[in-house]
């Protein structure tokens, strides 16, 4: 096995790659002694190997490499949908990848409304994708909305409470306080910038329009610490390691 203590990949999280197990079940695999690398067990947790030179098995069966995985920022723009299909035959965020990636099997992480733009995750890494839309680690959503009118304090303090809307099934939901400031005025509208820790379907949009306010234009710009910077629209680039390590 490669003895390079800060280089390769945690042997763990190749055979959840894998899709031999979740991490967590891996870590009882390789703590069980039922893991080989290069013909030797290997019950060290949080051992390295080179998945190019490596000979991995479990239980005595070789463990074919993943697929690469991909993880992948794009700014959506209004109108495509966020999903790999869609039965209406309308534009969806894949058709803004080259196909060499959508061979790749990406998907996106979590959605963005048809019209809504901004800043979407694609990846084909599942556990990656999971943990990102799992209640449990829910990030911070920061949006920049147009809104008509101008919102006095009083219905920012309201956002940054907690406000009732009622969603699209018709149940009423209290939500969490948000981050809420004026970005800018523009003619009769402002531009507000607005970060949320939920993410019930077009929650923003029932947000603002709860207070008086309703959108005419919304855009994602950042989830946790990634920001969308300059990615043009329809555009996309890859997240560094850094990034997806900062993510998990």
């Amino acid at each position: 096995m490669t003895q390079q203590p800060l280089e390769g990949e945690r042997l763990a999280r190749y055979l959840a790659h894998a899709g031999i197990a979740s991490r967590r079940h891996a870590e009882i695999l390789i703590e069980a002694g039922r893991v080989r690398v290069n013909d030797r067990v290997v019950k060290t947790q949080g051992a390295r190997i080179d998945p190019e030179r490596d000979s991995v098995t479990v239980d005595g069966k070789l463990v074919q490499p993943p697929e690469k995985l991909v993880y992948i920022l794009l700014h959506k723009p209004a109108g495509y949908v966020s999903t790999a299909n869609d039965p209406q035959k309308r534009p969806t965020v894949l058709d803004l990848l080259p196909a060499e990636l959508r061979r790749l099997r990406v998907y996106p992480v979590g959605r963005l409304d048809i019209d809504t733009s901004g800043l979407l995750l694609l990846t084909n890494d599942g556990e990656f994708a999971l943990r990102l839309t799992h209640p449990r680690y829910s990030m911070d959503k920061h949006y920049r909305a147009l809104v008509k009118g101008y919102p006095p304090v009083s219905a920012l303090n309201a956002l940054r409470r907690g406000v009732e809307i009622v969603e699209d099934t018709g149940v009423i939901h209290k939500t969490s306080p948000a981050k809420v400031r004026i970005a800018k005025q523009t003619g009769g509208n402002c531009w507000i910038d607005l970060t949320i820790h939920e993410g019930h379907k077009r929650q923003v949009r029932h947000m603002l329009a709860a207070t008086g306010y309703p959108v005419l234009e919304l855009m994602r710009v950042g989830i946790g610490s990634l920001e969308l910077g300059d990615v043009a629209v329809g555009k996309w680039r890859y997240l560094t390691e850094d990034e997806v390590s900062d993510m998990l």
